[in-house]
């Protein structure tokens, strides 16, 4: 409170000190000459009286110093002088007292006097709302619809809809962007990362088509070429999968970032041979918190059991599910892979066998 009433006061003042002049008194012109004609009548006589000046003469200055007297008298008088007075005191007034008011209203109906103070730092660090990302591409995507042919447009949406798993608008971004700005490697090989986010994971027909259309424009692209070895492993062929992600670990520079990612793909598949990682690598891997490493493995799980939903048949999927369940100590899952797994065999004598050989192996029966 007693901010609020330094600040008051500091206002009063500064307004005070520009409006005082208005409300003083100004000494009138007219008053400034009737003393200056008085004395000016007062030298004449005497100057006549010490013989300076002829008699007739002093009697022409005293009659022309006397009209002058006289109007400068008049204008003292004048009767507008004290109304104008009075106006400038009222200005003056609703001035220091209206403007404050009227200053102090208007904030409190624009502004939020309630508002607690937040510090400078803390604006700093304040994160940025997804809000505000969905409104910039909102505006992107305007922009689009009365530029439909803007491939460049296109091309930056694509992957920011993507992290913001707008999946099925990224794909569409994808393919607009291959239609008006070229068909490259990077654009087929996000297409068709956008299609497995759309089926939960899943490398479907459509986004391994995409991959293949990437690797023939460039063999060198590693996303394209990553999906192609899941979409082997996700379809049981092991030694396939691991065919495409050696040459991909070799291939890769010594500090890619998903270079850890396609060593433990290359593991889970039981690779004999295992291109060896820088120690940045290694240590990056090793250095990963058990939530992240969860988060991943949790992750390829999922995927293994949409896939298997989807074809029941793949005894060795069922086997890996079952035994992943088992490893994240989740033994409810894993009876109930064991249970799905049976169901979906149902018919295939071979497959139960094969089935029911490989959960004894991992301590699994009845």
């Amino acid at each position: 409170m007693s901010l609020w009433f330094l600040l008051a006061l500091m206002t009063a003042v500064a307004i005070f000190a520009v409006l005082w002049p208005l409300g003083r008194a100004t000494p009138s012109q007219g008053g400034r000459e009737s003393a200056v004609y008085k004395d000016q009548l007062t030298e004449v006589d005497r100057d006549v009286a010490a013989g300076l000046i002829p008699q007739s003469e002093g009697e022409a200055a005293r009659v022309e110093i006397g009209r002058r007297l006289l109007a400068a008298a008049d204008a003292e008088t004048d009767p507008q002088t004290t109304p104008r007075l009075g106006l400038r005191r009222t200005v003056a007034i609703i001035a220091l007292v209206g403007m404050p008011l009227m200053a102090g209203g208007l904030y409190l109906h624009l502004g939020s006097p309630a508002l607690p103070d937040m510090p400078l730092a803390s604006r700093a660090t304040a994160p940025v709302a997804t809000a505000s990302l969905d409104q910039l591409v909102g505006r992107v995507q305007t922009h689009l619809e009365k530029n439909p042919t803007d491939g460049r447009g296109w091309s930056v949406l694509a992957p920011v809809l993507e992290r913001l798993g707008r999946f099925d608008d990224a794909a569409q971004a994808y393919r607009n962007a291959i239609k008006y700005d070229g068909d490259t490697a990077a654009r087929r090989a996000g297409l068709g990362e956008s299609l497995v986010s759309v089926a939960n994971g899943v490398v479907t027909a459509d986004a391994k088509a995409e991959f293949d259309r990437a690797v023939a424009l460039d063999a060198k692209e590693a996303k394209a070429r990553y999906f192609l070895g899941l979409a082997a492993e996700q379809d049981g062929n092991r030694t396939q999968a691991a065919s495409i992600w050696q040459p991909l670990l070799a291939d890769a520079p010594p500090d890619a970032p998903w270079r850890p990612v396609v060593a433990a793909a290359l593991a889970r598949v039981g690779a004999a041979k295992v291109p060896a990682l820088s120690d940045d690598t290694i240590a990056s891997a090793q250095n990963m918190s058990e939530a992240d490493r969860t988060t991943m493995i949790r992750g390829m799980v999922d995927r293994l059991a949409t896939r298997l939903k989807q074809n029941g048949d793949d005894v060795e999927g069922w086997l890996r599910l079952v035994r992943a369940y088992k490893v994240l100590n989740d033994p409810e899952k894993s009876r109930t892979a064991r249970d799905d797994a049976r169901r979906a065999l149902g018919q295939n004598e071979a497959g139960l066998r094969q089935l029911n050989e490989g959960l004894k192996a991992m301590g699994i029966d009845g």
